[in-house]
């Protein structure tokens, strides 16, 4: 489990560097969102969120560092006839980044479960990508009183959710090098473009702008702070025992994953339909791990057709 743990805080720490946790909304012209003031009070945070749209409310989270951004694409079409909010998890986008170690998967939706009961969130549907499909699968899981009978739909794209193998090219980097070598000595529109190259099956597709948008310098202590402690924590100690209680999740939901993702093989997608009683698996097709931004259009019709719209 140690050698697993810091394979994959290796792995995602890169990500996280090369895709920049900076604040960003999501794009030009879209909506500007307030703050919920959440956690325990004697160390509260708040986290950075947009609302667009009426009707049943979908609640979109993002991946291991990025942000808000990454829904620019689909967000406003499903705000058409849902209430759709997107967040910025702790530590990631507009979101604060405080100086503690309180960054897991577990301490993530205990955040969002308080958000959760206090937007009294109701007939929801969560959307998950990648870091953020754990947590989702996390919040699905809690037998919090909060949460019950609240949500009432599930979406996992290209999720984390198994132990799995941690691409070799990964496995160079320290986490000591990582949080202080690597932002000073490669520039990040590199690490940005190396790092979308993995997550895209078509380089074409990679927006010069978007480079541009992911590339914004990690200036803060904090940012890196928060980007190392989310990284070492990717992997839960219990996660095995986590797994197995995937079985119970008895809400309808609907898997999306990109045929030729590099960083959560379809395997991992495979063995979540074979774990979720009430699941169905859809294939992306031409895509790499981040669908919600290389095959918008699709990913954008499948969500419709699942969620309605």
């Amino acid at each position: 489990m140690a050698k697993r743990r810091l394979a994959a805080t290796m792995f995602f720490a890169v990500i996280a560097l090369a895709l920049g946790s900076c604040g960003l909304s999501a794009g030009d012209g879209a909506f500007e969102g307030p703050y919920a003031r959440l956690g325990p009070p004697d160390a509260p945070v708040k986290l950075f969120y947009e609302e667009e749209g009426k009707g049943p409310p979908v609640l979109l989270i993002h991946g291991f560092g990025t942000s808000t951004y990454t829904w620019r694409h689909i967000a406003p079409a499903l705000a058409l006839t849902h209430r759709v909010i997107a967040v910025d998890l702790k530590g990631f986008g507009q979101s604060d980044k405080p100086f503690d170690a309180r960054y897991s998967v577990s301490d993530q939706a205990e955040l969002l479960a308080q958000f959760i009961e206090e937007h009294d969130l109701r007939d929801l549907t969560i959307v998950g990508h990648s870091f953020g499909g754990g947590i989702a699968l996390r919040l699905a899981l809690d037998h919090d009183k909060r949460l019950a009978g609240r949500i009432k739909k599930l979406v996992l794209l290209d999720s984390i959710a198994y132990a799995q193998h941690i691409p070799i090219f990964f496995r160079v980097l320290d986490v000591p090098l990582v949080s202080h070598l690597g932002v000073r000595m490669v520039p990040p529109i590199a690490q940005t473009r190396v790092a979308l190259r993995i997550a895209y099956f078509d380089d074409s597709k990679i927006d010069p702008e978007e480079v541009e948008t992911y590339a914004a310098p990690l200036k803060t202590a904090a940012g890196k702070h928060a980007i190392i402690y989310s990284a070492r924590q990717i992997v839960p100690d219990d996660l095995d025992a986590i797994a197995e209680q995937y079985k119970s999740i008895t809400l309808p939901t609907l898997i999306l994953w990109c045929d030729h993702d590099r960083i959560v093989p379809l395997e991992v997608g495979l063995k979540l339909r074979r774990a979720l009683p009430n699941s169905s698996l859809r294939l992306v097709q031409d895509c790499g791990h981040m669908p919600q931004e290389e095959q918008p259009a699709t990913t954008l019709d499948l969500l419709q057709g699942f969620i309605g719209g």
